[in-house]
């Protein structure tokens, strides 16, 4: 939420993230409003706000062709789908705001021989 925030992760390491709707003014003009990624042969797109439930897998699908996967986050609310093809779409939840999820969570993803699997991990 807070620019001191982001410089502090970045202080440990690459950091490729992008601005959510309660990010402050520095942030959003310090992160895009979506990014891509390469990991170990995997294409992962992230955004904040998938939109609807309704058609989410497909609209992302369109919206990241190039993608293995889409990370998002808005809702706060876990969720791991997989289309037919393989293509992914992830949302983590949240370690800090879990709003409506019943849990504390964060998610891990994992890239081995090419293949992108995500894990969700209930914090707490």
């Amino acid at each position: 939420m807070t620019l001191a925030v982001l410089r502090e992760l970045e202080s440990y390491g690459q950091v490729v993230a992008v601005h959510g709707n309660v990010d402050d003014a520095e942030v959003r003009e310090a992160l895009p409003a979506s990014a891509t990624v390469q990991a170990g042969g995997a294409t992962i797109a992230m955004t904040h706000d998938a939109g609807p439930a309704k058609g989410r897998l497909a609209r992302l699908r369109r919206r990241f062709p190039d993608a293995d996967a889409v990370i998002f986050g808005h809702s706060h609310i876990p969720l791991h789908e997989r289309a037919p093809d393989g293509f992914q779409i992830f949302n983590p939840g949240s370690p800090t705001e879990r709003r409506r999820s019943p849990a504390h969570t964060m998610g891990i993803a994992r890239v081995e021989q090419g293949r992108l699997s995500f894990e969700l991990i209930v914090v707490g």
